[in-house]
């Protein structure tokens, strides 16, 4: 258990596609996402979900800014994060400043 109060998390959702997202209680979060808490959430008709990628923060708007970042990436720059490949990562950001 981390001291850490906010989490950026990536899901696989069953229909393949990947789910960003921001708390301050993942195994709740997890919890919600797992039983379709919320019939209205872009996960509840995509269940069973993976949890693939967590990132840790204290401050609660580096958590928003990280999701925010994240969820402007196209898939495979996500991808590469959740393997942690830095190096594609980078790849990646240059050549989007590039085109």
């Amino acid at each position: 258990m981390t001291n850490d109060k906010y989490t950026v998390y990536i899901l696989k959702c069953s229909d393949d596609s990947y789910y960003t997202g921001i708390t301050n209680d993942i195994d709740r979060r997890m919890f919600e996402h797992e039983t379709g808490a919320s019939r209205s959430s872009y996960t509840y008709s995509k269940r069973p979900l993976k949890l693939l990628f967590q990132e840790h923060f204290h401050d609660p708007n580096q958590a928003i800014k990280f999701e925010k970042q994240i969820k402007g990436w196209n898939r495979k720059k996500k991808e590469a994060l959740i393997e942690g490949d830095w190096d594609e990562i980078v790849r990646f950001s240059n050549r989007k400043k590039n085109t």
